[in-house]
């Protein structure tokens, strides 16, 4: 069996290792991602479907495409499959979410911190229904990006509802 990280090239990812950047989709949802290492990233939900859930160590596959841009793909114990092209130039990104039914159904029963639920995530999607998938589409505007460095395991720490006021509408 062929490595399942084949395409990801850790050498490559310098310049996307350690950053943290907060952005919203076209659609009003307002997300949150660090790129914990060259395999890993932690991420937050602020608003829309599924806002407030929140995930910590989310095993990645994180590849270069171009000069500062990169996508980064993975799937979930809820059935649930993302991929979001990032471009840290011009401070923009394409994500796809493929969610199973029965998110769709009941979006709620996904918002916590998912790291303390993975078996319930589990036995959710297993339950189903998984088809047809809800495919979310659009692009996002990176209204807040800094450079945390890898490794850090602070950045995202908390749910989204014990940040301070404000913290999600940051601009720089």
């Amino acid at each position: 069996m062929s490595d399942p990280f084949e395409s990801t090239k850790p050498e490559e990812l310098g310049a996307v290792l350690g950053k943290h950047f907060i952005y919203t989709y076209e659609n009003g949802w307002q997300y949150e991602m660090y790129i914990k290492g060259d395999r890993v990233i932690d991420y937050r939900i602020h608003s829309g479907m599924v806002g407030g859930r929140w995930v910590r160590n989310q095993v990645a596959h994180i590849v270069r495409l171009a000069d500062a841009v990169f996508k980064v793909s993975w799937d979930e114990p809820t059935g649930t499959t993302v991929s979001v092209a990032v471009n840290l130039v011009e401070r923009r990104l394409h994500g796809v979410i493929f969610f199973p039914q029965w998110i769709e159904k009941n979006p709620k029963l996904t918002v916590c911190f998912q790291n303390d639920h993975i078996e319930k995530m589990q036995q959710l999607r297993d339950a189903g229904p998984t088809y047809p998938k809800l495919v979310i589409d659009e692009f996002a505007a990176i209204t807040y990006l800094e450079d945390c460095g890898p490794g850090d395991e602070d950045v995202i720490s908390c749910g989204p509802e014990l940040l301070a006021d404000g913290y999600a509408a940051r601009r720089n």
